[in-house]
């Protein structure tokens, strides 16, 4: 597979992304707001463009990951947004966590110029991005989605196509759904253990291994334990997936209260002045509570 490669977002996750392809030889065009986060690509051979419009002008393949659904309109839509510039046989893959109807609203306005699109949204935090292990569940046209596998092979380990446009970030609500919850339950487990005298470390390790085993837990638990709250996932961002969830839930007239509920908890850890830790974090929120 040869063709240049047009990436946009070179956040915590997007960087190791597109280092990925980049290692694989493969042409690669890329913008950030904030150039200096593209420094490391673009010291790795990666060109630097200054707009999405640059970028898709000169890319087969545009992969956008940004930090919330007006981000994606913006270089989208804007005026100086990927669809200024986008060529006809071009793919378009936002791997966003975005909501599914502005994934369904980008399909059509490609559709139109000829071009296809994917929602193609990830898990696995910065560890999987960076171990090129996470986890990819895309919407679209399968066409498309076949076409563009090799390059989500070179990013993640488990790959699914979902169903048409939007269906990949549907996939992607019902993840957050789960991990969002997972993660009080993680913070619990752990400062019940302090409060009763064990071993955090021994717990861990003991409980990781067993039926209530997950991969929050066996991750996020020994970061806790060291007290090291840097984010593989913001807690703005979980927040902001959480109320794309809770709209989309309140569309189909469905009833999430354990949502509802873990939604609260985050905000609380945003009102602690904890939106750009990670969602680990959480574990001082309940410290402050029980203090």
């Amino acid at each position: 597979m040869s063709a240049e490669i047009g990436w946009i977002g070179t956040g915590v996750m997007g960087k190791s992304m597109c280092m990925h392809i980049l290692k694989k030889g493969y042409r690669v065009f890329v913008y950030n707001r904030t150039e200096e986060k593209a420094g490391e690509l673009i010291k790795k051979g990666a060109e630097w463009c200054n707009s999405p419009e640059a970028v898709a002008a000169k890319s087969r393949y545009v992969f956008t990951i940004v930090g919330y659904p007006y981000d994606v309109r913006e270089v989208m839509f804007g005026d100086r947004g990927v669809f200024k510039s986008v060529s006809a046989g071009s793919v378009l893959i936002d791997m966003t966590t975005s909501e599914p109807s502005l994934a369904e609203e980008i399909y059509g306005k490609a559709r139109a110029l000829g071009a296809s699109s994917l929602d193609a949204p990830v898990s696995g935090g910065d560890v999987g991005a960076r171990e090129a292990k996470l986890a990819i569940m895309a919407g679209g046209d399968r066409k498309s989605f076949d076409e563009v596998l090799p390059l989500f092979k070179l990013m993640g380990e488990n790959i699914s196509y979902m169903g048409g446009a939007g269906a990949g970030q549907h996939t992607k609500m019902s993840n957050q759904i789960l991990i969002s919850t997972s993660m009080i339950g993680v913070v619990e487990s752990l400062l019940y253990a302090q409060k009763a005298g064990l071993d955090q470390r021994e717990m861990l390790d003991i409980v990781g291994r067993g039926a209530a085993a997950s991969w929050s837990f066996n991750n996020y638990g020994p970061r806790i334990i060291k007290g090291d709250y840097n984010p593989g996932f913001f807690i703005k961002h979980f927040i902001k997936d959480m109320g794309i969830a809770l709209d989309e839930a309140k569309k189909m007239n469905l009833s999430l209260p354990g949502l509802a509920l873990a939604n609260q908890f985050y905000i609380a850890a945003s009102a602690m002045g904890l939106e750009n830790a990670g969602t680990q974090a959480l574990y001082k929120v309940l410290e402050k509570l029980n203090s």
